[in-house]
């Protein structure tokens, strides 16, 4: 009884809590909607009275409330006896040389409690031109010729000194609005319309079975600059997905698979001890600015429902969350408590929210707990061990993927695709490709194939930490396995969280993470999942998120390259010629960050003249290989002697001042040949 009562009641509060939410849809009215709930919640009690009649039950009930109480009595100790300035996420707090920003440029994160989790005290959102100058945010217009609606598909346009402009992808969603008042709500007049007419699923992968290509995809397609009709080939054939619930109102539509460009996924939330629902906004809202494409809600402290709404109604990218984590909060913190019942309630309750894809680790089955015995650091996924210690202390079967069939349903009904879970995955390069991790990398083909029975759209994630020669094989397998039997769908995409490919690079796991990415990426890798420097340390922070985004960037776009998608090297093409031609505010401008490279370049050369000298600080005028090659090029265009010269060489001039003689007497050995 200990174990069902109080989920029961969570589950309840939870339920008339979500429901209020859905109907609002305006994070504002968070105290109506708690309120509504809880006079769901005393009716329940008043009306049947069997429920929690014996006083019995009700001390059992109130032990388990204690039980929480206490646990959270302990984390806010925790919080006094970890002073500021031993915290290593607090030092950002520091004002730096400009009197505001950290190191890397990002914002501090501030660290206190958030004093009311329904009307927050936001900062003022970040403002585009803050990061990007020379840039502005244009839409290209497309008509979805079924419905007739008209879309406009953002993209950041980088203006360049010599009249040009290039336009990439861009991520950073509606610029000037009040994080209270959420985002606008793209999606409501197509969700609406399918409402309406009644259509029996709601799925990406169930309308690209149908031939239908859906404003998703128009979208989707626009942001890659392929044919909508390749991405809804892709989607019907599971090599792709668009996540996109259909609560998810404010997302602008993307799309994840191997034929189309690396996507990145940034994690963030809070923690017993850190953070507060305005630092992780915050830090969704820099996120998305600096180049996120989904985004993962992995609170585990205060106010998880909360946390996680104010960030759907703010995030113009699709977000993910991990439903065991809330739903052992729900029960106290005692693994041996969970049920399906309180996973199931929890689900749902995040897909009425809006979350768009489910981390789900449904394939750590009770048989493969024994193989990570041998291993060196076990279990390390939270929620893989939190699944292997119920399974062991009930000695059942994990209750996810025992009600796998239950879940699609659930999933199909929201469209809300499954990121089945790597809980078995490697924590260190001893571990990697073992049986325990490859047992469970087997079940997730069986359960994506059963997924696609449903018409629900799913991706599989994997490792973690892999040497680089063990990568391959870790793509290899998941194309085999993550296939349909006949070979007509699939492999579904993969989703790795680096990996890894050295374990002492505490501090810079990213750099060590971000190696392992394109590598795995340039193998088909669809969504890398970033790793921040405070890997394996600490919460990150702001700065720690944005230097986690830059590299990962820069692991996407070098996979990008690697597999030759139309127009990836543009962006390369466009910064060589500006860095060529010493047009200094352009490469600053077509970087990733465009205020780290100025400040860079200007550590030394501060002055104005210098954004249009012939040479940097590296090698200065006389060394400057780029200027004596301008020298090269003018000298053989003047004399007659093509790019291809060979006696030109022996004539080129040392300093600007000899030019001159070295013309005329290259014009004299001319005339006597």
């Amino acid at each position: 009884m200990r174990a069902t009562l109080a989920p029961s009641l969570a589950s309840a509060l939870q339920i008339g809590f979500c429901a209020g939410v859905s109907a609002t849809r305006d994070v504002r009215e968070y105290h109506t909607t708690m309120f509504s709930a809880t006079a769901f919640l005393s009716a329940s009690v008043h009306t049947r009275g069997s429920w929690l009649g014996s006083e019995k039950k009700s001390t059992v009930w109130w032990k388990r409330a204690n039980s929480v109480a206490e646990r959270r009595r302990r984390c806010s100790a925790l919080r006094l006896i970890i002073s500021p300035d031993q915290r290593t996420a607090d030092r950002s707090d520091q004002p730096s040389s400009d009197g505001s920003r950290g190191v890397t440029g990002s914002p501090t994160v501030r660290r206190r409690r958030t004093k009311d989790p329904f009307n927050p005290d936001f900062k003022a959102a970040p403002r585009f031109q803050e990061i990007y100058p020379s840039s502005e945010k244009v839409y290209r217009e497309v008509v979805h010729e079924p419905t007739g609606e008209r879309l406009r598909v953002p993209f950041r346009r980088i203006y360049l000194t010599n009249g040009e402009h290039l336009d990439v992808y861009d991520t950073s969603g509606p610029q000037g609005y009040d994080p209270h008042d959420g985002l606008p709500k793209l999606r409501q007049r197509w969700i609406e319309r399918r409402e309406k007419r009644g259509d029996p699923c709601f799925t990406q992968l169930y309308y690209a079975r149908k031939g239908i290509i859906t404003e998703e995809m128009l979208f989707a397609a626009v942001r890659e600059n392929v044919d909508p009709e390749f991405v809804r080939q892709e989607v019907a054939a599971g090599r792709a997905i668009i996540p996109s619930n259909k609560k998810a109102l404010e997302l602008e539509p993307m799309v994840v698979g191997p034929n189309f460009s690396v996507k990145v996924n940034a994690n963030f939330g809070n923690s017993a001890v850190a953070s507060n629902i305005e630092d992780e906004v915050e830090k969704l809202q820099w996120s998305v600015l600096w180049g996120a494409d989904t985004v993962m809600d992995l609170s585990t402290g205060e106010h998880i429902p909360l946390v996680r709404n104010w960030i759907l109604r703010n995030s113009p990218v699709p977000v993910g969350t991990v439903p065991i984590y809330e739903a052992l909060d729900k029960v106290g913190g005692v693994v041996e408590d969970l049920n399906w019942e309180v996973f199931r309630d929890t689900v749902i309750e995040q897909a009425e929210a809006g979350v768009s894809y489910f981390t789900i680790h449904a394939g750590v089955r009770l048989a493969y707990i024994p193989l990570t015995a041998r291993r060196l650091t076990g279990i390390v996924s939270r929620g893989g061990s939190i699944h292997a210690k119920w399974c062991i202390a009930h000695r059942k079967e994990n209750f996810a993927y025992e009600h796998w069939d239950e879940l699609c349903e659930i999933m199909r009904q929201y469209d809300v695709a499954f990121s089945i879970g790597d809980g078995l995955r490697p924590g260190c390069i001893h571990d990697a490709n073992d049986e325990a991790q490859f047992a469970e990398l087997k079940t997730q083909g069986e359960l994506t194939r059963r997924a696609w029975a449903f018409d629900v759209q799913v991706m599989n994630e994997g490792p973690g930490h892999v040497p680089l020669h063990k990568i391959p094989e870790n793509m290899e397998k998941q194309k085999k396995w993550c296939s349909s039997e006949d070979g007509s769908m699939g492999p579904a995409p993969f989703y790795t969280l680096g990996p890894l490919v050295i374990d002492h690079a505490a501090g810079r796991d990213h750099i060590s993470s971000c190696i392992g990415a394109a590598n795995i990426a340039m193998h088909g890798t669809a969504l890398l999942c970033y790793v921040t420097p405070k890997e394996h340390l600490g919460l990150p922070n702001a700065d720690d998120v944005k230097e986690g985004l830059l590299a990962y960037r820069i692991a996407a776009h070098a996979a990008n390259l690697a597999k030759g998608l139309p127009g990836a090297q543009a962006r390369d093409d466009a910064i060589s010629k500006a860095r060529f031609e010493f047009r200094w505010s352009d490469q600053f401008n077509l970087s990733l960050a465009p205020l780290d490279a100025k400040r860079h370049h200007d550590e030394a050369l501060p002055a104005e003249a210098a954004k249009s000298a012939p040479f940097c600080s590296m090698c200065s005028y006389d060394f400057c290989s780029m200027r004596i090659t301008q020298d090269i090029r003018k000298f053989a265009a003047e004399n007659g002697y093509g790019t291809g010269i060979t006696t030109g060489m022996d004539a080129l001039p040392i300093h600007p001042h000899e030019c001159e003689s070295f013309v005329q007497a290259e014009n004299e050995h001319t005339k006597s040949l």
